[in-house]
């Protein structure tokens, strides 16, 4: 069941792929929840491509990032997690995570962004070769949850190549602080 803005985020017993526990929801830190297909989606490696480049910057106005991959710890190491990332990467190979934020389940939208996201489905089979011609059905889903765990916005994908723009990321965030010359 999809979940929705102000509910309180569900608590996750996650590690990340080199076996750190991740906290999430009671840290006191706005958080980008991401929930991705498998580890070699391409659409997927697309986003981390994405979300690596503009970390420092996203980190800077406090958001921590956090990303669920719908995989074995050993396919998120060996796609996502073959660079090192500036935020933690997590394996759900069963899936359970995903469950418990209502992360859906599509054929026809899977095949629907193959047809209408060409460019980055290109960009993405770039990043993953062709590992990424054989993914399954799982939709992407991203939560933005604030300091006190309250999802501000939850974000389910219309296929699997949908994310939340980065510009409503940015607009969740506070200003970028400017410090003037004394």
């Amino acid at each position: 069941m999809r979940l929705f803005a102000p509910e309180s985020a569900p608590a996750l017993d996650l590690v990340d792929i080199h076996g750190l526990p991740i906290m999430i929801s009671s840290r006191g830190r706005l958080t980008l929840l991401s929930f991705f297909r498998d580890a070699a989606c391409p659409f997927c490696n697309f986003r981390i491509y994405e979300l690596t480049n503009n970390h420092a910057e996203l980190a800077a106005r406090g958001l921590d990032i956090v990303a669920v991959f719908s995989a074995s710890q050993a396919d998120v190491l060996r796609f996502a997690g073959h660079r090192p990332r500036p935020f933690p990467l997590a394996a759900d190979p069963t899936s359970s995570a995903h469950e418990i934020y209502g992360i859906e389940r599509s054929l026809w939208r899977k095949l629907k962004a193959i047809a209408t996201r060409v460019p980055t489905l290109l960009r993405g089979m770039r990043l993953v070769g062709l590992a990424g011609l054989d993914t399954g059905n799982l939709m992407p889903a991203d939560f933005l949850i604030d300091e006190r765990g309250r999802i501000v916005e939850a974000y389910y994908g219309s296929d699997a190549g949908d994310r939340i723009p980065m510009e409503r990321i940015e607009r969740f965030l506070p200003c970028a602080r400017v410090r003037h010359a004394a």
